[in-house]
């Protein structure tokens, strides 16, 4: 499928050209779930089947397959599906993750009751981000919940990326066919040696209507 236009900021790999983004051991990747969608997980607002979008190598599927969950992983990158299905060998842990575009979610032919999505969503502008969230929309049940973590619009933040957005940036992009029940502001964990606090976010709770 040809890519829809896309502006990167320099240096952001495209989330379209899933190769590029594993080549090396991304900053995103903490070898753990983000603490800001941990303490859903643990607040119970994680629950049914769980869908994880753009599941990178797997902590959040295997957040909710560790609560004993019907957890699904997708994502575009065959190298993190790999690490994924050998993380969740090496823990004992039942999960699924397929090879599959965000944006044509409905060729899944599923819906799901929570769906996750940990630091996607900053990556599409445009066409492609309206896409990714109709995509969403398909895939979540009436009254199901999507629980996002994305880049907030304020430092600290690696120089030239990631495409950090505003909360009225997240509104207009859910507008429609959702209710927005909280944005936050939070701190996502980073690899980056070079910003040990974190980078500032927004953690944005929906329900699907």
């Amino acid at each position: 499928m040809a890519d829809a236009p896309f502006t990167p900021s320099p240096g952001t790999p495209h989330p379209r050209r899933p190769e590029e983004l594993y080549a090396s051991p991304p900053p995103w990747d903490i070898g753990r779930p983000q603490p800001a969608l941990l303490a859903l997980a643990e607040a119970g607002l994680v629950r049914g089947r769980v869908l994880d979008a753009g599941c990178g190598t797997g902590e959040h599927t295997l957040m909710a397959a560790r609560l004993g969950l019907d957890a699904t992983g997708v994502d575009l990158a065959p190298a993190a599906l790999d690490f994924a299905a050998g993380k969740a060998e090496e823990r004992g842990l039942a999960a699924r993750f397929l090879h599959h575009d965000l944006l044509r979610l409905a060729g899944l032919a599923e819906t799901f009751e929570t769906v996750l999505d940990s630091l996607v969503f900053h990556g599409f502008s445009g066409d492609d981000r309206t896409a990714y969230v109709e995509s969403l929309h398909f895939a979540t049940n009436p009254g199901g919940r999507l629980l996002l973590l994305c880049f907030r619009d304020e430092p600290p933040s690696p120089s030239g990326r990631p495409h950090r957005v505003t909360a009225d940036e997240i509104r207009r992009a859910f507008a429609a066919g959702w209710q927005i029940d909280a944005i936050d502001a939070i701190t996502i964990d980073t690899a980056l040696p070079s910003l040990p606090d974190g980078i500032r976010g927004w953690r944005t709770t929906l329900t699907r209507l």
